[in-house]
């Protein structure tokens, strides 16, 4: 009687490696933490800039007084309409990226430097711990931990973005602000939800790469991630704006899908070439 061994193929490991990760996810304390800052961020956001709107600030220096603008309404603090402007404008890209008030700097768009902070943390504690170090001594292969890690940060970030939607929801109710739609509707409003919850498969891979680089070290993981991701925080605003179509979800999926598997191949390059510690 001849006996068959069955061939431990890449997708077998990576969904053994799959399953072994979002239950070490969902097991974390250190996530749902993250998910309730998320959640409360937006809250304090909208209260408090609700209740400084109009303040007056004088520079000391110069004499010249400063009024403090809070949100208009609380769909600002998710992004802001597209409206094909030029550049020369105000309101154009240009006008968008040296804006430098409040509501501009204190919304959503900051989350995907936050989600930096999920991605090093639970990478840099495999290192800490023994864990990676023992997983492919034992039996994982590199490519199996990158692909696994890939997948499961970029599910975690996508429900740190989603957690900021709903504290957003519940600031704009708790103080006052208004939820009426100008230039976009329901509609355009779950694809710009949509396209940021698929935008962080661009960034995670980029955050994934500067964890295995200082692996263990996680202020290294961190301070390298926010020092790269920094260059392309201007294109969250260009490709999930407010009135945003099924068209800019499939631009960022693919975008998404090809930093994972261009990133990934380099984190996994990494892994092989320098040392487990």
């Amino acid at each position: 009687m001849s006996s068959t061994f069955e061939k431990n193929t890449f997708g077998k490991r990576f969904g053994s490696m799959l399953k072994v990760d979002f239950k070490r996810l969902f097991l974390s304390r250190t996530f749902y933490i993250i998910l309730a800052i998320c959640l409360v961020a937006p809250v304090l956001i909208l209260v408090m800039t609700t209740m400084m709107d109009g303040t007056v600030n004088v520079n000391p220096q110069t004499g010249v007084e400063m009024v403090i603008e809070g949100f208009d309404n609380t769909w600002q603090i998710i992004g802001s309409v597209s409206t094909g402007a030029q550049p020369s404008t105000e309101s154009g890209a240009a006008g968008m990226a040296m804006d430098m008030s409040i509501t501009s700097m204190c919304n959503i768009n900051m989350l995907y430097f936050a989600i930096s902070t999920l991605v090093c943390i639970f990478v840099a504690n495999d290192f800490r711990s023994g864990y990676s170090k023992n997983l492919f001594t034992v039996r994982a292969k590199k490519t199996d931990y990158v692909a696994s890690k890939t997948v499961v940060l970029i599910f975690g970030a996508a429900m740190m973005v989603f957690a900021f939607f709903v504290g957003s929801l519940i600031g704009g109710a708790i103080s006052g602000l208004s939820f009426n739609m100008v230039g976009f509707n329901v509609v355009n409003l779950i694809m710009c939800i949509l396209s940021k919850m698929v935008l962080v498969s661009i960034f995670v891979p980029i955050y994934l790469i500067m964890s295995v680089i200082a692996k263990q070290r996680l202020w290294m993981s961190i301070l390298l991630s926010m020092v790269v991701g920094m260059f392309l925080f201007m294109i969250i605003p260009m490709v999930s704006p407010l009135n945003a179509t099924i068209e800019h979800v499939l631009i960022c999926a693919v975008g998404g899908f090809g930093f994972s598997i261009g990133l990934g191949a380099v984190s996994n390059l990494i892994l092989k070439k320098t040392s487990l510690v």
